[in-house]
């Protein structure tokens, strides 16, 4: 059913802008449930190609995106698929009232305290990305529990914590003196950066952000 609607947009038997028949007509048009035709309606609208609004139906997405999804990737399997030997290493681990921009990222209050964890992930000896994360124990009570001594937050987080959602920002920048003896590299080298946040239930999980070392290449598919 998905394929079908696909193809009358693409052929523009459903231009740009118009309606298309509700869930119900089109329940009855190809034979199914209800549900089967809003799962699929549903993913042709996150993949950018139709427009869903209460009340007013389905349209054909007059400009439609092309949207990428990104997982959450363990940083270990990163490494071992290049085939380099992956290594890790705790650098700290405490429990602090955080600085007012992570109060701010975390949605917190002034007085709360987070889980702070810098980690330092190596890839074949040499330093790969360093992971500077907050973890709002109030969210992950977990968390408190795990030493993180063995175990990147990376990893424990992706594999035990589901999340509903997240925002994500890549940047670039040069490293400063603290980045640049971590990640042994010159300071002023150019550094990829990846802050992000997910959360579930409307609250911040984590906050973390990413330094990866000069020569870094991030891939990803449409």
């Amino acid at each position: 059913m998905q394929d079908e609607v696909l193809r009358r947009i693409h052929s523009r038997q459903w231009k740009p802008g118009d309606p298309i028949p509700n869930e119900e007509e089109l329940s009855r048009e190809f034979g199914c449930a209800r549900s089967t035709v809003n799962r699929a309606l549903r993913n042709l609208a996150e993949a950018g190609l139709l427009d869903r609004k209460r009340k007013a139906g389905t349209r054909v997405a007059l400009h439609p995106v092309r949207k990428a999804t990104l997982d959450i990737p363990v940083i270990r399997h990163e490494i071992e698929a290049k085939g380099l030997a992956y290594r890790y290493a705790l650098m700290s681990r405490t429990v602090v009232e955080p600085p007012f921009d992570v109060i701010g990222r975390m949605q917190t209050r002034k007085g709360e305290k987070l889980l702070h964890i810098m980690a330092l992930h190596m890839a074949n000896g040499r330093p790969y990305a360093y992971e500077n994360r907050w973890i709002n124990p109030k969210v992950v009570p977990a968390a408190l529990d795990i030493d993180f001594e063995e175990n990147s937050p990376n990893e424990w987080l992706v594999v035990n914590i589901p999340f509903e959602g997240g925002d994500i920002t890549f940047s670039a920048k040069t490293s400063n003196s603290e980045e640049a003896a971590i990640l042994d590299c010159r300071q002023g080298e150019g550094l990829f950066v990846i802050d992000r946040s997910t959360w579930t239930g409307g609250k911040i999980i984590t906050s973390v952000r990413l330094t990866f070392a000069p020569g870094y290449r991030m891939h990803t598919e449409l």
